[in-house]
């Protein structure tokens, strides 16, 4: 972990002392990322059994510290244990096993076929770690989105930096505090800190760089990879279609989408983001989404263990002004002093209005009506490309696939 200090009075007044200190504090992270990267030249990263007892502190951290993490997600997304564990501790501590069972196979050389100008050759593919890896971590699933990014990186034999995000400060902090007692940190650290912080970090070059987030941000991190040729995995979010057929059971299938639309508060890269059905399935898909709403978080949502928050008062008030769309036909119930908003249900929704211009992350549903599969299609492919697509139908032969005019 990274500390930051003011310069003191003395420190300043020696010649050159403010220049120097101040060249210090503009780059905080030169001192950790130089001493990864010696670990790694030294070759200290890349045995199995060094990879193998890294995954293995990881899964120590994760069930030591179990009721800690569950405490800090609770404060920081009122997550209940019970979904804690569910996404974000057991998803992680299957990602290690899998790693460590796997380890020894993932990293033989692989046999390729040889062509006649290889055929006296040796071919074979070797499978390198890259060295320095950035991982930048999102707010929604702070511990799932920030360590299993990590079990990869280890066990491709990596030195990283782990920047999780300043937004979930409880689940930062115990990663921060906590978790680098359980890895090697000569080859590990956590760093800290907002965009201005992050800003200085994507300054230095890395061998690979890991984000999750938002489309706005993933610019930010391509264009400053960009500059190193730096490759990287963006993991970006995406208003998520999900189309409804006329021939359909609408209880089965308000059932699914209230589940997994207000699960973490509908903070999920994968959740449906908006509904396409036709008015009639709409009338009948309504009453059934209001008995799943009921059936799953109570007559009175608010006071219901399994629902919670949004993260922070800034994403709270984008949340309640995308409330004024269309018109609310469940819920719109919200509190600031909580940052509370209830399961809702949108309809009468325009295509121009603001919430189907990007992701919604949180619990608002907007249904959009359309008279065919075709033109769900269209209303599809005219906009940007989804991180996930749902269909529900009846019909097996139902096609996500344009009719031929012809």
């Amino acid at each position: 972990m990274i500390h930051k200090r003011q310069g003191s009075k003395a420190e300043q007044g020696r010649p050159g002392g403010r220049a120097a200190w101040q060249g210090l504090r503009m780059d905080p992270f030169a001192d950790t990322l130089r001493r990864l990267r010696e670990a790694f030249s030294a070759g200290r990263t890349r045995p199995a059994e060094f990879r193998a007892a890294q995954l293995r502190g990881l899964g120590r951290f994760l069930q030591e510290h179990k009721q800690l993490l569950q405490e800090a997600l609770a404060q920081d997304l009122h997550k209940s244990a019970f979904e804690s564990e569910v996404s974000e501790i057991s998803i992680t501590q299957s990602e290690i096993n899998l790693a460590l069972r796997n380890l020894r196979a993932w990293m033989k050389d692989e046999k390729v076929p040889k062509n006649l100008a290889t055929q006296l050759d040796s071919a074979f593919i070797r499978k390198e770690p890259f060295g320095l890896v950035l991982v930048i971590a999102p707010w929604n699933y702070p511990v799932n989105l920030t360590l299993v990014p990590l079990v990869g990186a280890l066990a491709a034999g990596n030195c990283v930096v782990l920047k999780p995000s300043e937004f979930s400060r409880s689940t930062e902090k115990v990663l921060a505090e906590m978790l680098p007692r359980y890895l090697d940190q000569s080859c590990f650290a956590v760093v800290l800190g907002g965009p201005q912080e992050m800003g200085q970090l994507l300054e230095h070059k890395f061998d690979y760089i890991f984000f999750t987030g938002s489309s706005r941000v993933g610019r930010i991190v391509m264009s400053a990879a960009a500059k190193h040729l730096t490759p990287v995995t963006l993991e970006l979010g995406g208003k998520n279609p999900c189309y409804v057929d006329d021939n359909c059971d609408p209880q089965t299938v308000a059932n699914r989408l209230a589940w997994f639309r207000y699960f973490n508060t509908g903070q999920t890269c994968v959740a449906p983001d908006y509904v396409l059905c036709s008015p009639d399935t709409q009338e009948r898909l309504l009453p059934a989404l209001q008995s799943a709403i009921t059936r799953f978080y109570g007559e009175d949502p608010r006071s219901s263990p399994n629902l919670g928050r949004i993260i922070s008062d800034k994403h709270f008030q984008r949340l309640r002004g995308l409330l004024g769309c269309g018109r609310v036909a469940i819920g719109g119930q919200s509190d600031e002093s909580e940052r509370y908003i209830a399961p809702t249900v949108l309809v009468d929704v325009e295509e121009t209005e603001p919430v189907m211009q990007e992701e919604i992350f949180g619990p608002i549903l907007p249904i959009v009506n359309v008279r065919s599969l075709d033109e769900a299609i269209d209303f599809i492919n005219r906009r940007e490309k989804p991180l996930a697509l749902y269909a529900f139908s009846n019909n097996k032969q139902l096609s996500f696939q344009p009719q031929d005019p012809s």
